[in-house]
């Protein structure tokens, strides 16, 4: 079995605390203490060196985005003419503040760029993709729109 970097630094307590934190973020430090049976200072302590060594990166809420109006989720896959050139960078430093973005990847196979777009409606996508033609160097967009939404997590499997 392949060793992880995860195991030799994170123990089982620590393991607990992130997983009971990626189910619920806003779990107070008495509550988390209480969950894993420890007192609260360490506890807090350990929980403030996983912060600190970058395991946890921030905690936000998971929001429903039909409930936002924003009824359009979709994979877009793009291609440069010449990925050599400075318009690959030029357009990761637009998406990285663009909002409609989730995530944006660059990958290998058939295209250089594979994005997370959300929208209110067909219009709304219509006018980023129009953003996107914009974009110099940009030979080829390809959207797939999800029909049905089967699983969406944003949990991290945790090494056992």
């Amino acid at each position: 079995m392949r060793k992880n970097k995860a195991d030799d630094a994170l123990d089982a307590v620590d393991k607990a605390i992130l997983q009971h934190l990626q189910r619920d973020g806003a779990m107070s430090t008495p509550k988390l203490a209480e969950q894993l049976s420890l007192s609260v200072t360490p506890c807090w302590r350990r929980l403030k060196r996983l912060e600190e060594e970058g395991y946890i990166l921030g905690y936000q809420a998971n929001l429903d985005r039909r409930k936002l109006g924003l009824d359009v989720l979709a994979y877009v896959s793009l291609r440069f003419g010449n990925v050599g050139d400075q318009e690959p960078n030029r357009f990761e430093a637009l998406i990285r503040d663009h909002e409609q973005v989730l995530s944006c990847h660059k990958i290998t196979g058939e295209a250089d760029y594979l994005l997370v777009v959300l929208a209110r409606d067909l219009d709304d996508y219509s006018a980023f993709v129009e953003q996107l033609r914009a974009v110099p160097g940009i030979s080829a967009i390809h959207s797939n729109l999800a029909l049905k939404e089967v699983k969406a997590s944003s949990r991290i499997p945790l090494p056992d």
